[in-house]
């Protein structure tokens, strides 16, 4: 018998962590990108090792993608925690794919909507990437009070 006999939707949550995960290797991927393609370091090393222009600030494209980052990390780490306790307390399978699907398809249209600085999509997938938080969070306090 394996985890996932036991715990129905850990598959789901599994393939969630991962995507996610890909969300935010990407975002870091991107943000050094940009730097390499700004030939811009904050660091005195960084600049002598890879010959870029030493600054006080990072420039503004670079400043967009680490915000992006921030911003998505701010989010995702707590689905992924309240993500893992749903699976734990045996949360159905049904509502956790729902959740899960439409949160990351929102973490992904919120990163490509503050990458390309686009205003209302970035704001309404936020919006619903945190009303599917908050749907999971209060459907982990309905079966928590249930027992």
């Amino acid at each position: 018998m394996s985890a996932l006999d036991l715990y129905p939707s850990l598959g789901a949550y599994a393939l969630t962590c991962l995507l996610l995960v890909a969300n935010l290797l990407f975002l870091w991927g991107y943000s050094g990108a940009t730097r390499g393609r700004t030939k811009t370091a904050i660091n005195p090393e960084d600049a002598a090792q890879f010959g870029g222009e030493l600054r006080d600030s990072d420039p503004p494209e670079v400043a967009r993608v680490l915000r992006a980052h921030r911003n998505a990390e701010s989010a995702i780490y707590p689905f992924l925690l309240l993500g893992l306790v749903y699976v734990l307390i045996g949360g159905g399978l049904k509502l956790a794919s729902a959740l899960f699907a439409v949160f990351v398809a929102a973490r992904y249209a919120h990163s490509f909507a503050y990458l390309r600085a686009l205003q209302p999509w970035r704001t309404i997938s936020f919006l619903i990437g945190g009303l599917a938080t908050i749907v999971l969070l209060l459907d982990i306090a309905w079966l928590l009070l249930r027992r």
